[in-house]
Order: structure tokens, then C-alpha cells, then sequence
């Protein structure tokens, strides 16, 4: 089939485009450049995660679509931590700093990542972040990566694990619609759980459909306005800090092979 009309009449080799630039390239070659990025990328995620390892840092992916409430969720939680555990956040946006001030203004350390184009981090850039906030040992690093239900799924940083994020503003069927994200992540929030007064959502068919991708899935649900959950969230936060290093490795090693 022609990629560019979508006819099955012509005799050229299949093409795929590459997003935003208008450009074909033949599917065997885009294939190459895909598998080529990815390796790159896991270098450097390998790299990310020995260093993590060796100062006992418990890394987190945090990944949703926009509006989620991944940073007023991190806030709350970087509220209710403050003093007790080290924290240190890496902020993933296309543009600005608006959420990045919003975390330096709890007095947490924060390097913000602009990615232009770039609709997820990599793992290089996540080296060069960690380079400039450089986390404490023993402590704990959200990345919040660019709101994305689907690049980021692909990106190993050398995080401990994935945490995807849904509200209960979004459709319960995001799980089926994309499950690469759903299948990478351990952990599943639900979000904003005090509108589900007022939305047609149904946890229980959200939490079937992602078991589904995910019979391994771990799900909890909050809300950052009222605080609902969030003991529970600071709870599963916990037990992840307190596993032993190698643990945290073994786990991140079988999360990456079967992501």
C-alpha cells in the first residue's frame, strides 16, 4: 500500500513518514533508524541506572497524557515528604518553565528539560540533568516526563520503574487505546477521584481494561485536592524506597525487557 494516498495500485515500495517534516522514507529504513535510536538510548539509559544504583537512588518515570495532574500530584507528595526524605525532581516539557517553578517553589531541587519538538525525554538528556542536580544518596528522583501516552513508553532513562498516570477526566478506555505505556508501567494512579461525581468514568472497567495490557499492574487512586490516596501513594513510595538496591535493579532489568 502507498503510504502517502493510501492506494493499493502502485508499484513502489511501502514508505512511512516521518512526523512534521513531510519526508518518506522506505518502512525497512525507518525500521533501521528506530532500532538504531533505541539502542543508543538504552546505552545511555544503562549508564543512567548504574549510576543511580550506586547512590542508592530510587528513580521514578512519571508519564501520562496533558493534564493528567502528574505535577500537582508531585507537589502534594513533595509537601508531604519535605524533611523526611531527600527529593530531587527532573521536569520534562516542550516549553517553559512554568512546572518547574512550580516544584523549586516547595524548596526541592529541580532541573527543568525543554524538548522543543521532542514529545518525550531520552536517556541522554536525563545523564546531562542528573549531572546538574546531581541526587543525593539514598534519596528519591521524580522525573516528570513530557504529557505523552505514547513516545515515552518506548524511552528507558534508567528509572526504577514507570508510573502512569490517569484522571478520571480522561476516558476509561485509555489503557486500550494505548497500551505500550500501560504494558511499561508497574504502577497505574487514578487521578482526581474526587470529580467522579461529576464524569462518566468507571474505575472498574479503567483498572480491567489495564489489567488486561497488564495482569501485573499495581493501581492506586487519589485525589491532590483533597488528599484521598495520597497516604497510600506516600505508602507505596516507601516500601519502593525501602527494597534493597540490587532488588530495584532486578526489577528495573525485567521492566525494560518486557516493556
Amino acid at each position: 500500500m502507498c503510504m502517502t494516498c493510501g492506494c493499493e495500485n502502485h508499484d513502489q515500495p511501502s514508505k512511512a513518514q516521518i512526523p512534521g517534516r513531510g519526508i518518506f522514507m522506505p518502512v525497512s529504513e525507518t525500521v533501521s533508524v528506530e532500532r538504531d535510536l533505541l539502542a543508543k538510548n538504552d546505552s545511555y539509559a544503562a549508564r543512567n541506572r548504574a549510576l543511580l544504583r550506586a547512590q542508592d537512588v530510587l528513580a521514578l518515570n512519571l508519564v501520562s497524557s496533558p493534564g493528567a495532574g502528574k505535577t500537582t500530584l508531585l507537589i502534594r507528595t513533595l509537601q508531604a515528604i519535605a524533611g523526611t526524605v531527600p527529593v530531587a525532581v527532573i521536569e520534562g516539557d516542550q516549553q517553559t518553565r512554568i512546572d518547574a517553578d512550580r516544584i523549586a517553589a516547595t524548596g526541592v531541587p529541580v532541573a527543568q528539560i525543554n524538548t522543543g519538538k521532542g514529545c518525550h525525554l531520552d536517556a541522554h538528556q536525563v545523564e546531562h540533568a542528573l549531572a546538574d542536580i546531581k541526587p543525593v544518596p539514598g534519596s528519591v528522583l521524580f522525573i516528570e516526563n513530557v504529557g505523552n501516552l505514547v513516545c515515552p513508553a518506548a524511552f528507558d532513562l534508567g528509572e526504577f520503574c514507570k508510573v502512569v498516570v490517569l484522571s478520571v477526566t480522561e476516558g476509561e478506555d485509555k489503557p486500550l487505546k494505548y497500551p505500550d505505556m500501560f504494558r511499561a508501567a508497574q504502577l497505574m494512579v487514578l487521578t482526581k477521584i474526587d470529580l467522579l461525581p461529576y464524569v462518566s468514568f468507571s474505575v472498574d472497567r479503567a483498572v480491567e481494561y489495564a489489567r488486561r495490557i497488564n495482569p501485573r499492574l499495581e493501581v492506586l487512586t487519589t485525589s491532590a485536592t483533597t488528599g484521598s490516596g495520597l497516604d497510600e501513594w506516600l505508602e507505596w513510595l516507601h516500601r519502593a524506597r525501602a527494597r534493597p538496591s540490587s532488588q530495584r535493579q532486578a526489577t528495573a532489568d525485567m521492566e525494560a525487557v518486557t516493556a
